[in-house]
Formats: structure tokens, sequence, C-alpha cells
């Protein structure tokens, strides 16, 4: 049959890497725990207090503190999949581009449900978030009124100046905001194939219609690349022929899950454009 000589790893691969770039909030997360990831466990995310100090006078300082434990885990609970034939794939591969064009179609789908989710995880479970729900921001001074209120509790709970910062804007609130963002420059060129489309308070602004949505209400977010951890990877990609139809197929599980982890590092905000 044609699909054995199908590439599975290397088609593995490539929805893997066009999965990253498509990607926007799902890759502001931290993934160092990438590599434990697989449908139906869950990881523990070590994490300890901090030790109390106090001040020394010469004298016995007493018994150590027990510190308290602040280990969290990551579910790996989300399970996506999909599955479509082509005519022949061997005819397919020896096409310029229209195999590509197959798995990537196949990729943004998967993008788009991986960043839904990491959206709906970070918006309900966010620490911090504007008062009002359903805050009317219309204009330009109000979108940087929500933000610069965002950043300040932010920098409150100890998220410093240079840490790795990051906005995600809806459409609608970018374009209000956009005149108050340092341009890119040419130089940039690899940040804006990225998503990046400027630089506030030395944080990078992204621009992303799939954020969390309720009751007209988009959750707009402000966090760092620690705030939310993220694992994933394509635990499957398996060519097969349809039982009694002349074609060959191809489908992919992608499984993974998301967890806030530093909740005090992320802010959302609440809002519309108004009626």
């Amino acid at each position: 049959m044609s699909y054995n000589n199908f590439k599975q790893t290397y088609w593995s691969k490539f929805i893997q890497t066009e999965n990253e770039k498509l990607c926007v909030l799902a890759t502001l997360c931290d993934y160092k725990f990438e590599k434990e990831a697989s449908q139906g466990e869950k990881i523990k995310i070590l994490g300890v207090g901090r030790p109390t100090i106090g001040d020394f006078t010469g004298q016995d300082i007493g018994a150590p503190e027990v510190v308290d434990d602040a280990s969290v885990f990551l579910e790996i609970d989300q399970a996506k999949f999909f599955n479509f034939m082509v005519g022949d794939i061997d005819k397919a591969q020896g096409k310029e581009g229209l195999m590509e064009a197959l798995t990537n179609e196949a990729s943004c789908a998967l993008a788009e449900a991986r960043d839904s989710y990491v959206a709906k995880v970070a918006g309900l479970g966010a620490a911090h978030m504007n008062a009002a729900a359903g805050e009317v921001l219309d204009t330009q001074q109000k979108v940087k009124g929500a933000i610069d209120k965002a950043f300040t509790v932010l920098w409150q709970n100890s998220v410093r100046f240079t840490d790795d910062v990051w906005i995600v804007l809806s459409p609608w609130a970018y374009s209000l905001f956009k005149n108050e963002l340092v341009e890119l420059k040419t130089a940039n060129d690899t940040l804006i194939r990225k998503g990046v489309v400027g630089l506030y308070n030395n944080a990078t602004v992204y621009m992303s219609n799939n954020l969390y949505s309720a009751s007209g209400n988009d959750y707009m977010l402000i966090g760092t690349k620690k705030s939310v951890a993220f694992a994933s990877q394509i635990e499957k990609v398996v060519p097969y022929e349809p039982h009694g139809l002349f074609a060959d197929a191809l489908k992919g599980l992608d499984v993974y899950g998301a967890k806030i982890v530093r909740p005090k590092e992320l802010y959302c905000i609440r809002a519309r454009l108004g009626s």
C-alpha cells in the first residue's frame, strides 16, 4: 500500500514545528515541562515558599523554619485529533507543496485549539483582574489606562521591569492602542514573524483573536513567561487506508495541558469595545 512509504516521523516533526510557529498564547508559557507530557498523566511542578528573613543579634536563632510546599500539578487532560484523506500519499509527497499545505491546515487547527485552551485557563484563573467585568474601553486612553493599571499591580507583586513580560490584546484593543507602542524595526524581523506587534513598558505585545470571551467581554492578558506552564506533544501521527475506500488517510493526536503556576504574575483585563 502506498502509505507504507509515508514518512511518519518527518510529518510528526513538521506538524509540531508548524504548531509552535502558529501559536501565540501557548508559546508565551513556560515550556520546561514539555518532555514529561503524555496523555492521561499529570506533572508535579515543584515549588517552595520563601524563607523568613530575621535580624541576627548574635543570640541563638532558634530551630530551622519549615518552609511550606508550594508544588502544583499540571494535568495533561486535553487530547485533540485530526483525521483526513488524500488521494495517494506517494503522489502527494511527490507533488511540491501539497502535503505541506494539508498538514499546515491541520497545524493551524491544532494551534487554535491550543491557544483557545490556554487563553481560557489564564483568563479565568488569573489572580488579578480589573474590578469591573465588562469594562468599556472605547478610546486609546482608556485602553492605556487599563494596561497601566495592570502593570502597577504586577510591579506591586514583585514583577520586575526587567522580567520577560507579554501582553495579548484583542484586535479591537490593539487598533486603539497601537499608537502607544514602540514600533519594531527591521532588525526585529524575527519578533515580527513570532507575532509580536510592538513593545510597551519593555513588554512584548501580541494580538490574538483566540482570547477567551464571555458575555461579550474579551479576557485580555498581561503576564510573565513563568506565570503559566504548558506541556504538549504530538502523541501520534498515523497513516492508514480507510476501510472500503480507494484512498489513503492521515490521523494525528495532540495531547497537552496548562496550569497557572505563578498567579500573582498574571493579570486579566475583562473588557469590550462597547456598542
